[in-house]
């Protein structure tokens, strides 16, 4: 066998533009906005489950209330991810250049061919746009 198709990962990054600094902050701001919603709705349905439940089994109270808690703890910390994301949103640098995420690239590679320099492959993006190929 003197070649084989295999896939190898691609990088795919984007340049920090006014455009897409605001859809990040935008797009963080509303998962904080979904998860303080959630926070509500959990509160409120506690209020109701914990006094339905305190009259049918005070035994089961004390699981309930540490299940509550437990989704609670789930969502704060979900929330502290966001907002720190959001702090680094903020930061960004126009003109910088940040991780997107990856795909995958088939190829064919033959004998004596540097593997290394195939692997690093990278999409450049500006505002959705592919602007430059890298290897």
């Amino acid at each position: 066998m003197e070649e084989m198709t295999v896939r190898v990962p691609v990088a795919i990054k984007s340049k920090v533009t006014e455009g897409l600094k605001a859809k990040l902050i935008a797009d963080l701001q509303q998962r904080l906005d979904l998860v303080d919603q959630d926070l509500q709705q959990i509160e409120f349905q506690a209020k109701r489950l914990l006094s339905e439940q305190a009259k049918i089994d005070a035994q089961g109270l004390i699981q309930l209330r540490q299940q509550i808690e437990e989704e609670k703890q789930k969502r704060l910390n979900f929330k502290a991810d966001v907002a720190a994301k959001l702090k680094d949103a903020e930061k960004l640098e126009l003109g910088s250049e940040i991780s997107q995420g990856t795909m995958e690239q088939t190829i064919t590679v033959k004998v004596g061919d540097d593997l290394d320099a195939l692997m690093g492959s990278e999409i450049l993006l500006e505002d959705g746009k592919i602007v430059a190929f890298r290897q």
